[in-house]
């Protein structure tokens, strides 16, 4: 068995998943079908521009996300999800109700 079929299958997600502001991102694009940069970062206050650069390269590298670049001055990209970011909109929908029933209940 290769190193990559011999990998624990939830180690192999939370790689790909896995950094501080990810799974938002993939919230994001999961909820809204389609974002530019500045939306995401409008999003994301706290997220820097090089950190967001970095995550939706990865992200897109993973083939989790899809980047359209229209040739347009000034340039104009979008971000969507790939067909196999879609296949994460149900874990994403139970994080999403896991957080709503969660948060009241955080300690402080």
């Amino acid at each position: 068995m290769d190193k990559q079929h011999s990998q624990c299958p939830v180690e192999f997600t939370v790689n790909m998943v896995g950094g501080k502001y990810k799974l938002v991102i993939l919230y994001q694009l999961a909820t809204h079908e389609v974002r530019r940069f500045n939306e995401l970062r409008r999003e994301l206050p706290n997220i820097t521009p090089r950190t967001l650069t970095r995550q939706l390269r990865e992200l897109e590298s993973d083939g989790l996300i899809n980047r359209q670049v229209y040739p347009e001055i000034p340039p104009k990209v979008e971000y969507s999800l790939s067909e196999t970011g879609k296949s994460l909109n149900s874990i994403l929908l139970q994080i999403e109700n896991w957080g709503l029933k969660h948060i009241v209940n955080k300690p402080k």
